[in-house]
């Protein structure tokens, strides 16, 4: 039995002379966020649907909880629910129709599909909306209903592909407040992959970030930071007329040209001694100069990203889709 929840090892799967996945290595701890980073086309979907026993792998092998995805498909899957990039419910009955109909597909009693429909339904505040079509939706209570619609048969392992794709940044908020809470409520294993940086950032214990089918670096958010090493000093002065004297100071203290020209009115520079703040704090202090913005700060995964592929997350391609 393997210590890991998700362990996958050189997955490789192709499509006539396209390789969509190319040596894929994974590894999630139970009841933890591993997040699959990268833009579209880089290999995301296509090594869900191979953990999700959906399609099979030309070379390698993965195990979901213990049993092996292609040897041991009927265990793996009644241990998953996916979600996938757009909705997945029925259009023409109700949300509750929807959730009941799940449950009695997973051989639950009438009693149990329905019980398990109106948890579900309170849990993610659909309720109210609980006898209405999907189609009169919003998209943020279309994304709770494929959750709930993915949780009936209470798997230990939730499979989240692009979640929250073409939602407003309150639905967005929503749908990770339900994550975190299936994490640390439920200890559900959350495999999730997105293009959205700051998504793996606020939900990932561990991202693999993934381009043209390979796995090029892993680890937390902070460790994929450090390996791009160094920070940044950030200072917005109060009187914009400043920018140029702070710049000036920062550049005596650091030694390289600051950038006051990306962001106006805040100047930027590469920090690698942490202990220099106090110093610039000083000697703004010393000019008389009140900044509304001082800080350090780690790079953002987006220039991790960037750092390490060389072309940003937003940069898309299609995936090869399944034959």
């Amino acid at each position: 039995m393997t210590s890991y929840a998700i362990e996958a090892e050189g997955l490789v799967k192709k499509y006539g002379s396209t390789t969509a996945i190319d040596g894929i290595d994974l590894v999630a701890r139970q009841g933890s966020v591993l997040a699959l980073l990268g833009p579209n086309g880089a290999g995301k979907t296509t090594t869900v649907r191979t953990l999700a026993t959906l399609i099979k792998p030309d070379a390698g092998y993965a195990r979901i909880g213990g049993y092996d995805v292609v040897r041991q498909s009927a265990p793996v899957r009644r241990l998953i629910g996916l979600t996938g990039q757009y909705a997945s419910v029925d259009e023409d009955i109700s949300g509750y129709q929807n959730l009941v109909m799940i449950g009695r597909l997973l051989d639950f009693s009438r009693a149990e599909a329905k019980a398990r429909a109106d948890e579900l339904l309170a849990r993610f505040e659909l309720t109210e909306a609980a006898h209405r079509a999907p189609g009169t939706y919003s998209g943020g209570m279309r994304r709770r209903l494929d959750l709930a619609a993915s949780l009936v048969g209470r798997p230990q392992f939730l499979y989240l592909d692009e979640p929250t794709t073409g939602l407003d940044p309150r639905s967005r908020g929503d749908v990770w407040e339900l994550v975190r809470n299936l994490v640390a409520e439920d200890g559900v294993t959350v495999l999730l992959t997105t293009q959205y940086l700051d998504e793996a950032d606020q939900l990932a214990n561990d991202i693999a970030v993934i381009d043209h089918g390979r796995v090029i670096a892993n680890g937390t958010a902070d460790s994929l930071k450090a390996q791009v090493g160094g920070q940044s000093l950030e200072i917005r002065p109060a009187d914009p007329a400043r920018l140029a004297e702070t710049a000036a100071i920062v550049a005596e203290l650091t030694g390289s040209a600051p950038d006051s020209t990306t962001r106006p009115g805040l100047v930027t520079t590469a920090v690698h001694d942490p202990d220099l703040l106090p110093y610039v704090v000083r000697r703004l202090d010393e000019a008389g100069i009140r900044a509304t913005e001082l800080a350090l700060r780690l790079p953002s995964l987006d220039e991790v990203f960037l750092e390490l592929t060389g072309h940003p997350a937003e940069d898309a391609q299609p995936e090869p889709a399944a034959a």
